[in-house]
């Protein structure tokens, strides 16, 4: 583990007085460690409002096409949250005010108001935001190599923390996070909807009550969109692009317009970026947005603090030295210690995207699927549907992740999905990626997180190290 690591995991800064008082404020109304009890509003202001100094203030690390439609709009439309401040590598991502149509544009989509983002502190540095004592929380979008040490980061700096799915590129990083988060006790969301979508949150609440009967099977695929592309010529760093800071944790790679992103606009189309197909920021489909159904599967598994112990199968990978190399498609199985059996597939570049992604649960009286875009539900027998879920059997909350990030940092109480939870459901997808990498059968003991006897396959469960300063072993 480099210096790095352990410094950003070290002790952090006492909290704000901010925090300290929504967090008494909760202990005051006495809350429940299943369902967070929420400060009333008229208790934090007047006339029913959050007092402007009792709002959780928001740091945006990464104004990408995911911060843009998902993530920002949530913050900003929240009455007890206020964005006060702005970062991304991309300067002219930052010139999101009133005075740029584009950004009205998407402000007028997602009905939030950008007067009150006028005066947000605005750097292309998350370091500057991490210091600021307005930031009680941050909302991490970048690119998948800076999640882990951009978390770290925050943690040290006492802040809590909203990060993207996956936890990081490699199981071992998600271990040395997810620790770290344990220690400094910050409130930790992985923010990935799945938990949120109501379909999804239902065909959970049916399997975890035993409406199935004995679960036996789970069934899932992820979209891989991705296609080859060879070596692209090097072009000049535009100059708005803060292209070292991009690269961060990763090896030095020159400049060419599809390692990094797409169009400079905020607003046209919703095509992934150059950097989802190279393995060095991103392992593709598989863990990026596999990190979704993969989760929905821990969760109604009830193994979400653990995970399997055999994963075999294959994937098909294009030519390791081409620009977008990551992989292209993958057929897995895996086993739990309690039997159940679980098959991740992805849709294929022909076959499907989103839309075909799908969680089936198979048990012994009957199977319950949900499926994405557009979201439905199915199950045989029909009659499991109708079947009541007490909420003292499930007591979860059905909300916004957003929404349950800013209650948890008020209440102090646990996410939908801290740390720990993502970590395990990002290392199904890492476990696979791996299997495929291998082709071969694994064997995987999920309470030491390593493959025993088998020094190859754990060789794989950290990535080579990066530049210092952000570089992790």
């Amino acid at each position: 583990m480099s210096s790095a690591i352990h410094e950003c995991a070290s002790a952090r800064p006492t909290r704000l007085s901010r925090r300290r008082f929504l967090a008494a404020a909760g202990a005051a109304l006495g809350t429940s460690l299943a369902i967070p009890t929420l400060v009333p509003a008229s208790a934090l202001g007047a006339d029913g409002k959050v007092a402007p100094s009792n709002r959780v203030g928001i740091g945006m690390i990464g104004l990408g096409r995911q911060a843009i439609a998902h993530n920002l709009p949530v913050f900003a439309r929240a009455a007890d949250a206020q964005v006060v401040a702005l970062c991304d590598v991309d300067r002219w991502r930052l010139q999101f005010s009133k005075d740029n149509p584009a950004a009205v544009a998407v402000a007028q989509r997602h009905q939030f108001d950008l007067d009150a983002m006028q005066g947000c502190f605005r750097t292309t540095d998350f370091r500057e935001v991490l210091a600021r004592k307005d930031v009680d929380a941050v909302m991490i979008t970048t690119p998948d190599h800076w999640h882990v040490p951009i978390a770290l980061a925050a943690i040290r700096a006492g802040k809590d923390v909203c990060c993207e799915k996956p936890i990081g590129l490699c199981i071992a990083h998600g271990r040395i996070l997810a620790d770290a988060a344990a220690k400094a006790q910050c409130v930790f969301r992985t923010d990935s909807e799945f938990r949120s979508i109501p379909t999804w949150f239902k065909a959970v609440s049916l399997v975890r009550t035993g409406k199935i009967g004995q679960l036996k099977t789970i069934r899932t695929v992820a979209p891989c969109w991705n296609t080859p592309l060879p070596m692209q010529p090097t072009m000049p760093v535009p100059e708005e692009l803060d292209y070292d800071m991009w690269l961060g944790p990763a090896p030095l790679a020159p400049y060419t317009k599809k390692r990094v992103h797409a169009l400079k606009t905020y607003t046209a189309g919703y095509d992934r970026p150059g950097w989802y197909g190279n393995r060095t920021y991103c392992d593709g489909g598989i863990c990026n947005w596999g990190h979704h159904p993969l989760d929905v599967v821990q969760w109604g598994n009830g193994s979400e603090l653990t995970g399997p112990v055999e994963i075999e199968g294959g994937g098909e990978f294009p030519p390791a030295d081409g620009l977008w190399n990551v992989i292209l498609g993958f057929d897995l199985r895996y086993r739990y210690a309690n039997g159940v059996e679980l098959f991740y597939c992805n849709t294929g570049r022909k076959t499907g995207g989103s839309e075909s992604v799908h969680v089936r649960f198979e048990g012994t009286e009957g199977w319950v699927c949900c499926w994405y875009g557009p979201d439905r539900l199915e199950a045989e027998p029909k009659s499991i549907l109708t079947a009541e879920v007490k909420p003292e059997d499930f007591p979860f909350p059905l909300e916004n992740e957003k929404r349950n990030f800013l209650n948890c940092v008020k209440t102090r109480q646990r996410t939908l999905e801290d740390a720990e939870v993502g970590h395990r459901s990002s290392s199904v997808a890492q476990l696979g990626y791996i299997c495929c990498q291998l082709g071969r059968k694994l064997t995987w003991d999920p309470a030491t997180e390593r493959f025993p006897g088998d020094d190859e396959a754990n060789r794989l469960l950290a990535l080579p190290p990066g530049r210092a300063p952000w570089g992790v072993a």
